[in-house]
């Protein structure tokens, strides 16, 4: 349940940066999550098509990238990507390592397009 704030916030960010750049609609959002991040697409994408109704932002495309996690034992320094079943260090079965990525969640960017008035100014222009 918690991807129903997640997705609210998502949308508060975009509207606020859609109304700086003076945008009409909102056409694209990009997320970037970590697989540890608990985080799941398919709930955010519900809560977007019932958060987003009503706004510059209805109908815009969730894109989602996701990150592996990647860890670094503190025994020997070996970076790795773990398995499913163990996150003990592949070269030396280390049991202490440091994440380094996989807990990643962000909103990388969004694509708008201006309003009406921007466009014909922009054709009366050229």
């Amino acid at each position: 349940m918690h991807e129903l704030a997640i997705t609210e916030s998502i949308l508060n960010i975009s509207l606020r940066h859609a109304e700086k750049a003076d945008a009409a609609v909102i056409t694209d959002l990009f997320l970037v999550i970590g697989d540890l991040s608990s985080i799941v697409d398919d709930s955010v994408q519900f809560y977007w098509d019932i958060v987003s109704r009503g706004t510059i932002a209805e109908g815009a495309l969730l894109h989602f990238k996701r990150i592996p996690v990647t860890m670094s034992c503190t025994d020997c320094g070996t970076e790795y990507e773990p398995d499913t079943e163990t996150m003990s260090c592949p070269n030396c079965g280390g049991r202490q390592p440091l994440i380094i990525t996989g807990e990643e969640f962000f909103l990388e960017s969004i694509t708008v397009e201006g309003s009406e008035e921007q466009q014909n100014s922009a054709a009366e222009v050229d």
